[in-house]
């Protein structure tokens, strides 16, 4: 008895033995799922390097100003040309930065002063909230804060800008408020 086959069925049979392409397949299928893994994990790290510098910021701008006495405009610009260094590679002429004596008067913490760069500084006499139990009547902090827009460098994975903020409160070091002239 002969067996009738159609052409078809012969050639998708004979395709079907053939393992010569089948890891090219496989690469070929595999191959984009790897890409994006690969460019995202990058693009995260980034983001995560940003991250750390916004905090670092924070913290040294803060730290450098409860460090001083009594601060002339000079000092705070160097004080903030020091902090913006801090973010490079990144550039840093875009951070938000704002530093803020505070002192607490009759239980409510006021502004003495505030400077700021790329932001609006607080105005003198201004109330401030601040976490409870940081301040009691005559006590004064150094509080300072640091905003970046971190724009995506590769573009694809995060399209939107991603907004990091940090603030730190500290207490002056060699006096009871660090003052400004």
């Amino acid at each position: 008895m002969i067996k009738f086959r159609p052409p078809f069925l012969k050639t998708l049979s004979r395709v079907a033995k053939d393992k010569s392409g089948v890891s090219a397949v496989e690469f070929a299928l595999i191959l984009p799922v790897f890409a994006l893994l690969f460019f995202g994990s990058i693009e995260v790290s980034f983001l995560m390097t940003v991250d750390r510098k916004v905090t670092q910021t924070a913290s040294t701008l803060g730290d450098l100003v409860a460090r001083g006495t009594t601060l002339t405009e000079s000092e705070m610009n160097d004080i903030f040309a020091a902090s913006t260094a801090l973010f490079a590679p990144y550039d840093g002429s875009a951070a938000e930065m704002r530093v803020t004596s505070i002192t607490q008067k009759n239980g409510k913490a006021e502004v003495s002063w505030s400077r700021a760069r790329n932001m609006t500084a607080y105005t003198k006499g201004a109330s401030l909230s601040v976490p409870k139990g940081l301040l009691t009547d005559g006590q004064s902090i150094v509080f300072a804060e640091v905003s970046y827009d971190y724009k995506s460098t590769l573009g694809y994975f995060l399209p939107n800008a991603q907004h990091l903020s940090e603030e730190f409160y500290l207490r002056p070091r060699r006096v009871e408020a660090v003052g400004i002239q």
